[in-house]
């Protein structure tokens, strides 16, 4: 008895690390991204390697590895759907360099007027 169960645990834990090892593959950014900015194209990298289902979007559990986003997820997922699309965070891009190029000019010390000369 305690054989059979024994078998029928491993098995079922070798069909859960089947059906966990066969996921498809992420697949590579489109082949359009030769327009776009390198910048552009290491984001659409990014996102599918965080991807790690290949749907398309990203999950909490998936954005562990990043912890800007991670921590603000809720903000980056303007739809409120429990996940992250591309374009949500191509937007949370955005918003947080417009907020850090904000804090730079603020920090800078403001340029000398020229001075005037005689005539």
């Amino acid at each position: 008895m305690k054989k059979t169960i024994f078998l029928a645990w491993g098995a079922a834990a070798l069909v859960a690390c089947s059906l966990a090892s066969a996921q498809a593959p992420v697949a590579p950014p489109p082949a359009d991204t030769e327009g776009l900015s390198k910048g552009e194209a290491k984001a659409i990298r990014e996102f599918k390697m965080l991807d790690f289902n290949g749907d398309g979007k990203l999950s909490r559990t998936e954005v562990k590895l990043f912890p800007r986003l991670a921590n603000a997820f809720d903000e980056a997922d303007t739809d409120h759907d429990g996940f992250v699309s591309y374009e949500e965070v191509r937007a949370f891009a955005a918003k947080y360099r417009a907020e850090r190029d904000r804090a730079k000019q603020q920090q800078a010390p403001a340029a000398p007027a020229p001075a005037a000369s005689a005539p």
